[in-house]
């Protein structure tokens, strides 16, 4: 940033403003000539270098440093207005300028960042816990200062208001209500876990829309979308790629079986060890889940509500175990139903704000977002640990996701098992899988909205804020008091709907996997007792945990999310490969794919720096070529395969 060049030869200085961001991620040695010195575009990146906005003012010999997740502050610097003044000037120079800068890395925009008491050039910036220190340094030409200052950022107040308040608790109210209208609905377990097999296919698909969008979607895309472009766009586009697969594979053997637990299809393929380690693996991901939405969540919430993170921890796991606890699926797939709308419509009504405090309007914030390369989508290149997307990772990772989320996780099995029928379930899959598609629209564009937004608007920005609180900090900035909080205890509901959908198809497993094949209840009501009991432990385990994730330097919500989703549910997606799609994987090596792909999963972030988007179809592939190679060493029988796999399906017996 800035300092100076000689003119010419008699020694005139000429004050600089311009900037330069270096980035060693760009960085590609093939792609550089050293003989000319410069970078030729081929190979994988760019040059490492581009040039930025200019600073307002030359800051010579100034100090900078990064404050919170995406500013950087000049908090010095001479502006060169009086540089040849100095030896004339002398004891009466005035000193240089005290006003200090944000420059914002993110929308490329500098704002003043106010008055200073001391401009104190030619020293650096220190980070010292959570201020700022800057120590000696000269005042003006010459003359140095023993004087040391503390800087320390401090975050704007904004009051939620006491009408979004009202809004916020009455509407988490109504969520729990809910859950006591369908308390007296559940007579049994089939009530309890499937609603009967009466829910409608349209509340069905809604409730797999949000189980798969979560409160941490609705936050992280847009916050992807502003902070990045569009290359993980194409990912969500898989879901309509991967619905056919679940509604013409996975589907007719979960509804053959008539199954409770998408887990019991392992029972009846390999053995009950089988399914009761996926069945476990399962619990284990959707507790990890619960925590991890949670403790996210509340950090980007408690920071535009005047709850702390872990209050709202709190709030969301209490309500979710109540309202879960007393109405089981049916209250979660109708509360869900209830976020799916409250959220779309949220989500829209910020874009079209966003839109219209931009200068110009949409075609000014499109111009922005194209003259930065917002729209971006694909980047071609074969290097799986780039931080910079490779298009076929982005496909490759978003099948991987979907199938292991699609044929493989029982939060989302159950949910196409509580419709009357076959047709109805399919319906509900081809619903849910097209609703991504304008849901991903909205979501991105929503993201690129909001950067024109901020980019016309810098000084909105908090610098003490973190991307993934963008989206938050708008609604409670722009979006009309009253609907703000609607919006905002959308967000918190759609927490708790992901919430509840993990703590009812956790204790699903639980009751169908283990109580029930091992006789551990004397009758049907005892079952329905203990499927409410142990809704409330994964809860309360699951909030419990949460509070020991409130942790606010996590850089993105996205990333750190797709990562889990891929270390346990990979490995899920594989074991149900190995039993639909093969006749020779025996029992025993279903259990080695399970372990050994569990080994490499677990492996992959410690001795690979291979891209987190992608783990989900490693696992996959994993488990599936283990299962399938020990299988040759310890075939299993097939003479009791019938209807339980692709190829046996219609009483053909060919090996695969």
């Amino acid at each position: 940033i800035s300092g100076r060049r000689l003119a010419d030869a008699d020694g005139t200085i000429d004050p600089l403003r311009d900037v330069y961001e270096f980035n060693p991620k760009r960085y590609n040695a093939e792609a550089y000539d050293s003989a000319t010195g410069q970078y030729t575009g081929a190979g994988e990146y760019q040059s490492p270098w581009r040039q930025r906005t200019d600073a307002p003012v030359s800051v010579m010999a100034g100090a900078g440093i990064g404050v919170g997740q995406s500013h950087i502050f000049v908090l010095s610097g001479a502006d060169g207005s009086l540089f040849h003044k100095a030896d004339e000037l002398r004891d009466d120079h005035p000193g240089f300028p005290k006003t200090s800068w944000a420059y914002h890395t993110i929308t490329d925009t500098w704002i003043s960042a106010g008055a200073i008491p001391s401009n104190q050039v030619t020293t650096n910036a220190v980070k010292w816990g959570g201020d700022i220190v800057m120590a000696s340094g000269e005042v003006r030409p010459r003359v140095r200062t023993t004087a040391i200052w503390r800087v320390r950022p401090v975050e704007v107040s904004r009051s939620f208001g006491a009408m979004n308040l009202v809004v916020l608790v009455l509407y988490l109210l109504a969520m729990v209500g809910v859950g006591f209208f369908f308390m007296n609905k559940n007579k049994n377990t089939d009530d309890y876990f499937r609603g009967g097999q009466s829910v409608a296919w349209w509340a069905a698909a809604c409730s797999i829309f949000a189980t798969m969008l979560s409160s941490l979607t609705f936050m992280a895309i847009p916050a992807k979308a502003y902070a990045q472009d569009w290359v993980y766009f194409l990912g969500n586009m898989m879901i309509p790629v991967v619905a056919p697969i679940a509604i013409f594979i996975a589907l007719p053997f979960f509804r053959r079986i008539d199954a409770t637990s998408a887990y019991e299809y392992l029972e009846k393929r390999f053995n009950r060890l089988v399914r009761m380690l996926a069945s476990l693996l399962f619990m284990l991901f959707h507790v990890f889940r619960m925590a991890i939405v949670m403790s996210l969540s509340a950090l980007a919430l408690a920071s535009v509500t005047p709850i702390s993170p872990l209050n709202c921890v709190l709030i969301m796991g209490v309500l979710s175990i109540v309202y879960s606890t007393l109405g089981g699926v049916e209250a979660v797939i109708w509360t869900d139903t209830i976020q799916t709308f409250v959220l779309l419509g949220g989500a829209l009504l910020c874009f079209v704000l966003a839109v219209m405090g931009t200068d110009g309007g949409a075609s000014g914030a499109m111009t922005q977002a194209a003259e930065y390369d917002k729209f971006h989508m694909a980047n071609f290149h074969m290097d799986a640990t780039s931080a910079y997307l490779a298009l076929w990772i982005v496909i490759l990772g978003g099948i991987g996701q979907n199938i292991s989320s699609y044929t493989a996780d029982q939060a989302v099995v159950q949910r196409y098992m509580t419709t009357p029928d076959i047709k109805r379930a399919a319906r509900s899959i081809w619903l849910a899988a097209f609703l991504a598609v304008p849901a991903s629209l909205l979501f991105y564009g929503l993201g690129t909205a909001l950067f024109a937004y901020y980019r016309d608007n810098p000084a909105k920005l908090d610098p003490t804020y973190t991307t993934d609180q963008i989206l938050p900090l708008f609604i409670v900035q722009e979006v009309p008091i009253g609907l703000a909080g609607l919006i905002v205890a959308g967000i918190f509901a759609a927490a708790q709907s992901t919430i509840s959908t993990s703590m009812n198809s956790t204790a699903t497993a639980a009751t169908v996997d283990f109580f029930r094949p091992l006789n551990m209840m004397k009758s049907e009501k005892g079952y329905l007792n203990a499927a409410r009991v142990t809704t409330l432990l994964f809860g309360t385990a699951g909030t419990l945990l949460a509070i020991m994730f409130i942790h606010p330097d996590i850089k993105s919500l996205f990333d750190e999310f797709v990562k889990v989703i891929g270390l346990f549910m990979g490995v899920l997606g594989g074991l149900f490969a190995l039993g639909v799609l093969t006749v020779r994987c025996s029992a025993f090596g279903a259990l080695a794919g399970l372990i050994g792909g569990a080994l490499v999963m677990f492996a992959l972030p410690i001795f690979t720096d291979i891209n987190g988007f992608v783990y989900a179809a490693i696992g996959i592939s994993a488990c599936f070529v283990i299962g399938y190679l020990i299988s040759y060493v310890v075939p299993g029988s097939r003479s009791d395969l019938d209807g339980l796999t692709i190829h046996t399906s219609g009483q053909s017996q060919t090996p695969a």
